[in-house]
């Protein structure tokens, strides 16, 4: 389970409880809502979840702001009680945007960018205009999917359903074999997260893409052409550092050194020569001559330098 966790998410149930749904196939709902539940990664920075409950009427069985844990969520729901009468889906699916999807109920600012989840489940066929209200519903923003059961009207869930509609419109024959869809929906909200199932085939980092991966390395190193593999930087390549003259690795970064007779300036890149016949930087016993980068020794006039080419005779 820790490696498949839903995207967050601001979902809402709206199920049928008109009078074609029996007792019985009523209660089989609310075990399909508590498995769903089960599926989800429930909290208040995660996943809301949002319960309603329509037939003639609608009833907000708890908002998205109520409960941010799965017992809470599943006490609520093994107390909801059918409505029976009509199926007025077109009017439960106006509800939900008037009176769930609001911030005030809970519903997340759409700067968050918190996909909004419609999950209707039914039996019958609307004895309401749908097809206008599912539309305007679809173009704020909310995705719906419709779950048809036994005598539902396919072509009611196909009008009401988002693009593409192989992926929103599901049929089960009974309410006996609806919790069946679970799998079904957690494949469709998870994101399956690969790295932390351990079957990438990355050597070094492995970076989590939607359902799939990409490999990284570890700083210093960079991917090699197969995608998978890494390899140490030479940070001193030619063009890859900023050293005036001499480039040491370094563990993955570099250090910049000079030539004999220069020292590196305070910016740690550059070398300016060293002035050797300083004051105590040489050994030439009388005269310190320059030369580049280095010096030599002579002596003055009646004087002969000695082999050793540092002191006079």
């Amino acid at each position: 389970d820790s490696a498949c966790k839903n995207r967050p998410l601001d979902l809402v149930f709206i199920i049928d409880s008109s009078r074609s749904v029996r007792p019985e196939e009523f209660e089989k709902v609310k075990v399909f809502l508590s498995k769903m539940i089960d599926t989800l990664d429930v909290g208040e920075r995660t996943t809301r979840v949002a319960v309603m409950n329509y037939a003639s009427t609608v009833k907000v069985e708890f908002p998205l702001r109520t409960y941010f844990d799965k017992a809470s969520m599943k006490e609520a729901i093994s107390h909801i009680q059918p409505l029976s009468a009509g199926t007025m889906t077109g009017l439960a699916i106006q509800t939900a945007m008037d009176e769930v999807f609001t911030e005030e109920m809970g519903t997340r600012p759409a700067s968050f960018n918190i996909p909004r989840v419609v999950i209707v489940v039914t039996d019958g066929r609307p004895q309401d205009q749908v097809q206008d209200v599912a539309a305007s519903a679809r173009a704020a923003g909310i995705e719906i999917y419709a779950v048809g059961v036994d005598r539902a009207d396919m072509q009611s869930l196909r009008v009401m359903a988002s693009e593409p509609l192989d992926e929103h419109v599901f049929y089960v024959e009974t309410y006996g074999v609806i919790e069946k869809l679970t799998s079904k929906f957690r494949e469709t909200f998870c994101a399956a997260n690969t790295c932390a199932l351990g079957t990438h085939d990355c050597e070094q980092v492995c970076v989590s893409n939607g359902g799939s991966y990409l490999c990284d390395c570890f700083e210093g190193y960079t991917l090699n052409p197969d995608k998978r593999t890494c390899s140490v930087v030479d940070v001193c390549a030619p063009g890859k550092h900023e050293c005036d003259q001499i480039c040491v690795s370094n563990n993955g970064s570099y250090v910049c050194e000079c030539y004999e007779g220069y020292t590196l300036n305070p910016d740690k890149k550059t070398c300016s020569a060293m002035d050797l016949c300083a004051s105590g930087r040489h050994d030439c016993a009388q005269v310190c001559r320059r030369t580049d980068g280095s010096y030599s020794c002579d002596c003055f006039e009646g004087f002969t330098l000695n082999p050793d080419k540092k002191t006079c005779s």
